[in-house]
């Protein structure tokens, strides 16, 4: 929806459909490239003065509500689609593009009812997207939480050496593991490489001679192995500490490492699984929002209208759209209340 919709309710003294034709004649001679459309809003239940004051106190913070919901559902699927690569497809309500419903908006009589009292209507609008703004919370949240799993895994696979996980660096022929000797990983500083090769036979006792290869190098270690007797381990890492190196904890088990791949696996599918069904679930409620936002609007022009007219209700709501790229020397809307009524009385909304 690249176009800026305006609402602007004008009293009619005589017949709306002559107001309309004028107000059709006053657009076109003064030359503005603005389309303008008719929003039906229906004949609604007025009820009294005084719930109709309570009701028009609580009617902008609902439609913040409301609309503040409506654009929290687009950016998430801006956001999901963006993730994807893929383009965004066109926004629709009732199946119908953004733009063509606003400028054919008719009131929904099947959902709600013209004679239930305005609070009623507002009231059920209200209900309604909050239910669905809920609903979003649960979905964002189930989705985001296997993002985050994800992440973190790729954070320990993209880490440097000292705090990533080793278990796809290390195959079966680097370990030795018997009774008596096991294979220890080393992180070096890669600057301390030649210091590494030349003590690491003396770090302590029962080192096995010319044992220690290295298998990965990032841009700030290297992982080496090394084999020794298992009793002098634990006092072999304490001298490695304490020249600098890092002997990081690592059991090769074969079995763990398959099952952190199907892991993996399993949260890449449920990752693309919950983002397909977020996002098809974001396109149908962003429509079913969307709607009740509009019927939102006409509840809250029609009682605006009443409290600065009067009844009976005698006023006519053109819609103009205005392009947002556009400087207009003069404002379509305060031309239309100046020209068309002769005075500033009229009730603006911008949509």
């Amino acid at each position: 929806m690249a176009s800026r919709y305006w609402v602007v309710s004008l009293p009619v003294q005589s017949s709306a459909s002559s107001l309309w034709s004028r107000l059709q004649d006053s657009i076109s001679k003064n030359s503005f490239d603005t389309p303008l459309y008719r929003f039906n809003t229906p004949d609604l239940r007025v009820g009294t003065l005084d719930s109709l004051l309570s009701l028009c106190d609580d009617l902008l913070k609902s439609n913040n509500f409301v609309e503040g919901v409506s654009n929290k559902i687009k950016r998430q699927i801006e956001d999901l689609e963006r993730i994807s690569g893929g383009e965004s497809t066109a926004l629709t309500v009732d199946g119908v593009p953004v733009d063509s419903y606003l400028t054919r908006f008719a009131w929904d009589e099947a959902k709600y009812p013209t004679m239930s009292p305005l609070r009623e209507i507002v009231d059920n609008i209200h209900a309604q997207v909050a239910k669905i703004e809920d609903d979003l919370k649960v979905r964002v949240a189930e989705y985001n939480n296997v993002r985050s799993q994800l992440n973190a895994i790729n954070r320990k696979q993209s880490g440097s050496l000292a705090v990533r996980d080793l278990s796809n660096l290390v195959k079966p022929e680097d370990i030795v593991s018997s009774e008596h000797l096991v294979t220890l990983l080393a992180v070096v500083p890669k600057y301390s490489q030649k210091d590494w090769l030349s003590s690491y036979e003396t770090l302590t006792t029962y080192v096995v001679p010319r044992s220690s290869k290295k298998l990965h190098e990032d841009n700030e270690y290297a992982l080496y192995t090394v084999t020794l007797f298992g009793r002098v381990a634990d006092n072999f890492r304490t001298n490695a500490r304490e020249k600098g190196f890092q002997v990081r904890d690592f059991e090769y088990s074969p079995e763990a490492q398959e099952g952190r791949k199907q892991d993996l696996e399993r949260l890449l599918q449920d990752q693309e699984t919950l983002r397909a069904s977020l996002l098809q679930w974001c396109y149908t409620c962003y429509g079913e929002v969307f709607s009740s936002w509009m019927h939102f609007c006409a509840v809250r022009v029609f009682a605006e209208s009443i409290l600065r007219y009067g009844l009976p209700p005698s006023f006519l709501v053109p819609k103009l759209s205005l392009n947002p790229h556009f400087h207009y020397k003069v404002n379509p809307c305060e031309f239309i209340v100046e020209f068309v009524t002769g005075s500033s009385t009229c009730s603006i909304s911008e949509k």
